[in-house]
């Protein structure tokens, strides 16, 4: 991959169809997220389609699924099948994995593999649909050690989800799992570990500036709200204190890089801040 060549590196996109059909999330939680996203276009894209789309605007994206078969009952999207789509379009594509970490020790076995055999970059958690906290040592922190001895990133959603949105009781998902300060354990306990707060972290914006400020290893992406929504004090963050660790990720295919970056155009971001969310901080956090 040509990082000079790209205008821009999104570090969060989802892939939530396999080559074969099948859909990460059951047509409820599905629909649901649609509605709150307000999504345009189509909504399941295949991953040959999610290459090409950012191969014509000169982008990279970091694509991934998301295992949370135990608390779901939903197969995932296969992380072999990510990773080998990503290969096969490696000029756009940065491959990263997800673990269910109620797998256990198959589920570290099965990390350890992905990154050795498939070359994976990082590990994506969600902690309120897989239904965990991120500093439980019995359940996640094995995962945690494999991640940080290959010098891979985790990235974990922080705040309110749109998954389960408008569905009678959340879907059963529950929001307390994913407060950033659960993640401020996690870095303190793995200091060598790369760590992405993604998305603004609300209710719990402060939370994620204070970890983000506190903690060298933790940066902050910016996916899965349009800029315009951005509370004031993430915007001054991202100007000053945290202007090379905040990341560009739009949340693809739920909320388009075009929509995002249209509204990104229009904060009162300096000059020379912008190209370092756009891709400079990306850059530097993939290839150190």
């Amino acid at each position: 991959m040509d990082f000079d060549a790209l205008t821009a590196i999104d570090v969060h996109t989802h892939a939530e169809v396999s080559s074969k059909g099948h859909s990460s999330l059951d047509d409820d939680l599905h629909d649901a997220s649609s509605a709150y996203f307000k999504v345009e276009g189509k909504r399941k894209p295949t991953i040959e389609e999610t290459a090409a789309y950012y191969r014509e605007r000169n982008m990279a994206a970091v694509i991934f699924t998301v295992d949370a078969e135990s608390a779901t009952g939903t197969a995932p999207v296969p992380n072999e099948e990510v990773a080998e789509a990503a290969a096969a379009n490696a000029d756009v594509l940065i491959p990263f994995a997800s673990i269910d970490p109620f797998r256990g020790k198959a589920g570290v076995r099965q990390a350890r593999r992905l990154i050795e055999e498939y070359g994976v970059r990082g590990f994506k958690f969600h902690p309120s649909i897989q239904g965990f906290f991120p500093n439980d040592r019995a359940v996640a922190y094995e995962l945690y050690e494999v991640i940080e001895d290959a010098g891979c990133i985790a990235l974990f959603h922080t705040g309110q989800t749109g998954i389960g949105a408008g569905v009678p009781g959340g879907g059963g998902i529950r929001l307390k799992y994913s407060n950033p300060l659960h993640v401020d354990d996690v870095s303190a306990d793995f200091p060598d570990l790369k760590i992405i707060l993604a998305h603004p972290s609300f209710p719990w914006q402060d939370e994620a500036l204070a970890v983000a400020t506190h903690k060298p290893g933790v940066h902050i992406d910016l996916s899965g709200w349009s800029p315009k929504y951005f509370p004031p004090q993430l915007v001054q963050y991202a100007n000053t204190l945290l202007k090379d660790k905040v990341l560009f990720g739009s949340d693809f295919p739920v909320l388009t890089p075009d929509r995002w970056l249209a509204d990104f155009a229009k904060l009162p971001v300096k000059d020379e801040v912008r190209p370092k969310i756009l891709k400079e901080n990306a850059a530097r956090l993939l290839t150190t």
